[in-house]
């Protein structure tokens, strides 16, 4: 089990270098191309910047294949199943259409239809979903035409919930990077522990998918220096639907079944075979939830559901007074908690400890919801761990206060509220120093 794990770990690293390596000269081109759309209402950035990521992304997601496929014990994948070729003709078609939109804006009908013809190409080559367990029912075989209808509507579906909920500043790679390593950790498991040869593609799968969003992550996180685009967003989606769908209509539950123990304990055992089911849904829970409600929100006020608006859930964030980077910390927060609650409970499923743990976590995030006015400050020891970014945005609103006060600049110091000075003296921060702060605000 050691060599699958380092081959794995091989490729997770080389994707995400040629993602991060990539994504520098892409930007540039994107520059030189003039993939620079201008502010829009709905959007949150300030200033224009450049799209099609995507092309880095889809640059990983080629290495990380080619390299799987070179690996001793990964090759099988490629030797046994369709499905690599599948997911990179389907892929290669959503990026090329996204690379275009990113450039030109296309309709969004030309995008969807685009989107079904690539969740069609890879269901013409074995990526489909062959059964579903039903709780109650068993395991109940589709046909040929349900689970093609039903393959093209779960691309299309997930495609257009990560699209939705790419509005902050890394807010999609990582939310997907989340999803991807719940269904490696949960695939892995089927495959070695339970010995389900058919659960390897979607282990690979979900690999490179983690790969393409961290390579990604460091030149999207905020204040971003490159947005993924339609290019990435779309990608990112139907690799992370096929991860699901290979996972889910691939892998036999009754095997799963079997080797969980048959009938010694009816609903324990079956427990694995529904978390299949389950688990794809909850990794993407918080983007489809956000999709929902557009859809609903976009209906009821008789616009068109594909037209943009500032009603999503990192809007909403925004408006109850978080900052941006808290309103994408705490979506983060979410979809963690669901989807490695969800693989937690498949595991130990008796255990109530896990249960407990997911009702106290999910009280901390309501609690941090319900706080967006709190500031963290830096104490003066740790100071040093800041990212400039932030060191410079408070010495600049500090010198903004200063200015509008009308008093002389004085020499910056560290962020620290309540920190006791070098002569025992009580340091205080920029709220205490400057009393009238809400008439020198207008400065900042």
């Amino acid at each position: 089990m050691g060599q699958p794990v380092r081959e794995y770990l091989l490729t997770l690293c080389v994707t995400v270098a040629v993602t991060y390596l990539l994504t520098g000269p892409v930007r540039k081109f994107a520059i030189a191309a003039g993939a620079m759309p201008e502010i829009r209402a709905r959007d949150v950035h300030r200033e224009p910047t450049p799209r099609l990521g995507g092309i880095a992304m889809f640059g990983g997601l080629c290495a990380g294949l080619l390299v799987a496929d070179h690996l001793r014990n990964l090759n099988g994948v490629f030797e046994l199943s369709r499905e690599p070729r599948a997911l990179l003709t389907g892929a290669a078609l959503i990026w090329l259409v996204g690379v275009l939109d990113d450039k030109f804006e296309l309709d969004a009908l030309i995008k969807l239809g685009a989107q079904m013809i690539s969740a069609g190409l890879m269901v013409m080559q074995g990526l489909t979903i062959l059964w579903i367990p039903v709780p109650g029912i068993g395991t109940v075989p589709l046909t040929q035409w349900q689970g093609n209808l039903l393959t093209v509507a779960l691309v299309v579906i997930t495609i257009n919930a990560v699209n939705f909920v790419d509005g902050l500043d890394g807010l999609a790679a990582g939310m997907v990077c989340i999803a991807a390593t719940a269904l490696f950790l949960y695939a892995y498991r089927i495959w070695f522990g339970y010995g389900i040869e058919s659960a390897a593609p979607a282990t690979l799968f979900a690999a490179i998918l983690m790969g393409m969003c961290l390579g990604f992550l460091p030149h999207n996180m905020h204040p971003a220096r490159i947005f993924m685009g339609d290019s990435g967003s779309m990608l990112i989606g139907l690799v992370l639907a096929a991860s699901a769908i290979s996972l889910t209509g691939q892998v036999d539950p009754d095997a799963l079944a079997l080797f969980a123990g048959g009938e010694r304990n009816a609903t324990h055992a079956m427990l694995p075979a529904y978390i299949p089911l389950i688990l794809p849904l909850t990794v993407i829970a918080i983007p489809m939830a956000d999709l929902v409600l557009a859809i609903v929100r976009r209906t009821w006020k008789g616009q068109s559901p594909f037209a943009a608006d500032r009603g999503h859930l990192h809007h909403r964030l925004l408006e109850l007074g978080h900052s941006h980077s808290r309103a994408v910390l705490i979506m983060y927060f979410w979809s963690g908690l669901i989807a490695f609650g969800t693989v937690a409970y498949s595991v130990h499923s008796a255990s109530m400890w896990i249960v407990l743990a997911i009702a106290a976590l999910s009280a901390v995030g309501l609690t941090l919801l319900l706080l967006p006015r709190f500031t963290p400050r830096a104490p003066r020891w740790a100071y040093g761990l800041v990212p400039p970014r932030y060191r410079h945005a408070e010495r600049a609103a500090e010198a903004a206060l200063r200015e509008a006060s009308g008093r002389e600049p004085e020499p910056a110091r560290p962020i620290a509220a309540g920190v006791s000075g070098v002569n025992g003296a009580t340091a205080v921060g920029p709220r205490s120093r400057f009393p009238d702060r809400r008439k020198a605000g207008s400065a900042r």
